[in-house]
């Protein structure tokens, strides 16, 4: 049994929606990030470095693991599967993994910085943050040319990079003239498990970023203390 401690971002996202891919029984524990619940002794018992996700397998020991990309490398090769078949895939796969973890996740998280929380709009950083991902996704779209996934074969590099360029426009940066990444995102959207495992816990926090629900100036304030001094509004 997994037992998962996440809430409702991309790279809770990444987690959940890879147990439901890949079937694996697991309890949900919903972290509140922004009352701060991740810095709390009984989470960084978990991950010393108070951020979300985090899983304990109890089947393995008690094993706990943080960091989603470590997670999801953990729970693939648990299952024997969404990892590559041989050494060459199973490289190929991490290589794409590490390209979301490296590139994708921290430009975007920059881009949503500057472009969404800071209230002082600094054009310059804007425009350098928003030209990378821009960049970024240039690169997705031209291996999606080639591919129909990343790395060949549906694997947890598509799940580590759609759950952050799923949200594109909350940094501000669109997918349009990206054919190949477009396709590529909608294809991934239908999945029934990734429509699952985005709603793990709860598609709150989603849904205001999207404006569905609640208010996403206000979300977005309260992102902006959490990202700028490691604590809650």
């Amino acid at each position: 049994m997994i037992e998962l401690y996440t809430a409702g971002t991309p790279n809770g996202w990444k987690v959940s929606i890879a147990l439901e891919e890949l079937g694996m029984p697991y309890t949900t524990h919903a972290v509140n990030i922004m009352t701060g619940e991740q810095k709390q002794p009984e989470f960084l018992r978990l991950n010393p470095n108070g951020r979300i996700p985090a899983i304990v397998d109890t089947d393995d020991d008690n094993l706990a693991i943080f960091e989603s990309g470590a997670i999801l490398i953990h729970l693939a090769e648990k299952a024997g599967r969404l990892i590559g078949h041989d050494r060459a895939s199973r490289s190929r796969v991490l290589q794409w993994l590490m390209f979301q973890m490296s590139g994708i996740g921290p430009m975007m998280g920059q881009a949503n910085v500057f472009f969404r929380y800071f209230p002082e709009k600094i054009q310059p950083a804007i425009d350098r943050y928003q030209g990378e991902v821009r960049r970024l996704f240039g690169v997705l779209d031209g291996q999606l040319a080639q591919h129909e996934y990343l790395a060949g074969e549906y694997s947890i590099a598509d799940i580590a990079n759609w759950s952050w360029v799923r949200i594109h426009d909350w940094g501000g940066v669109g997918v349009d003239g990206f054919d190949h990444l477009q396709r590529w995102l909608a294809a991934i959207e239908a999945r029934p498990a990734v429509q699952r495992g985005v709603r793990v816990p709860n598609s709150e926090g989603w849904d205001m970023i999207t404006g569905k629900a609640g208010n996403a100036d206000d979300f977005a304030a309260q992102a902006l203390k959490l990202v700028t001094t490691g604590k809650p509004a």
